[in-house]
């Protein structure tokens, strides 16, 4: 009896681990390691938002509130670390931020922070519009940040991760490099779109703290152990097999800007960063033009 065909995507196909191509970072290095640092805003009274507590009716003013500490407080700390450790960042901004806290986008634009598209308000999701509204909040979100960054953004990252079928073919369509919502790799991979080719690049739902955090509740010093467990096993693991790859870490400033867990994320940084001679510390931009600098066939 034959097994029944399963549907799919068919954007990538399958390609075992072992049989990857052994390409290099710059200066060697075998591990990527990038910072995603989401900037987001959220309608009062309607609409999508993680939640600290279980919402009530709406207004929810204590998620609501929750939410808005990282755009008041959390973020301006989290700047405060990142200058402190050097460290880039990939910023994923809803473009809802520039009129709600264009100082902390200027404050990350005046580091030389990469700035990605994140839709328009993670309030919503676009996975649910029809093809033509989803083009145009794409379109949109990419004006605007081109408007206020002078140039469009490279990369994107659904608001919730949220993609209709089309999604890719939208963002190739649009003119964007790379897509950071699926996390199927720890290696970037060409996706099939019928605009030509997008590279996925990783971008992490473990070491991510909503998942992490809200989703499972763990704790501060759990998420950073977690970090810079993930870390050395990686940095293990490329030194055994050779096979380069790409190590994310997703913040929300509403959650990881909490005095108790910045400062627990601030020692897994500074862990982290003593082996910054064996490491490339770059952004989700930095790995795609390198990844597009290489020999045809390089990437899976």
């Amino acid at each position: 009896m034959t097994a029944p065909k399963l549907p799919t995507h068919g954007r990538y196909p399958y390609a075992p681990w072992p049989g990857r191509p052994r390409y290099s970072w710059p200066n060697g290095a075998k591990l990527a390691l990038y910072l995603g640092v989401n900037l987001e805003h959220f309608a009062f009274g309607e609409g999508l938002g993680a939640e600290l507590a279980a919402g009530g009716p709406q207004p929810d003013v204590l998620n609501y509130a929750w939410r808005d500490y990282g755009n008041r407080v959390g973020g301006w700390r989290l700047l405060e670390l990142l200058d402190e450790l050097a460290l880039p960042a990939t910023v994923l901004l809803n473009t809802a931020m520039y009129d709600y806290a264009p100082e902390l986008v200027a404050a990350h634009r005046a580091r030389g922070d990469e700035m990605a598209g994140h839709g328009r308000t993670n309030s919503e999701r676009q996975s649910i519009l029809d093809e033509g509204a989803e083009r145009a909040l794409v379109a949109e979100s990419i004006a605007e940040m081109a408007r206020q960054e002078g140039r469009p953004p490279r990369g994107w990252l659904s608001p919730w991760i949220a993609e209709s079928r089309t999604t890719p073919d939208l963002l190739a369509e649009a003119g964007l490099a790379y897509t950071l919502n699926w996390c199927m790799d720890d290696q970037p991979v060409w996706m099939r779109t019928r605009g030509g080719r997008l590279l996925s690049i990783p971008y992490p739902q473990e070491a991510n703290d909503i998942p992490a955090i809200v989703g499972r509740k763990d704790g501060a010093d759990q998420f950073a152990a977690m970090l810079q467990d993930d870390f050395e096993e990686r940095l293990e693991q490329v030194a055994r097999d050779g096979i380069p790859q790409v190590m994310g870490v997703a913040l929300h400033p509403y959650i990881i800007g909490q005095p108790y867990r910045l400062r627990a994320l601030r020692r897994a940084l500074r862990a982290m960063l003593e082996r910054r001679d064996a490491v490339w510390v770059t952004t989700a931009g930095g790995i795609c033009d390198h990844m597009l600098g290489l020999p045809e066939g390089s990437i899976a």
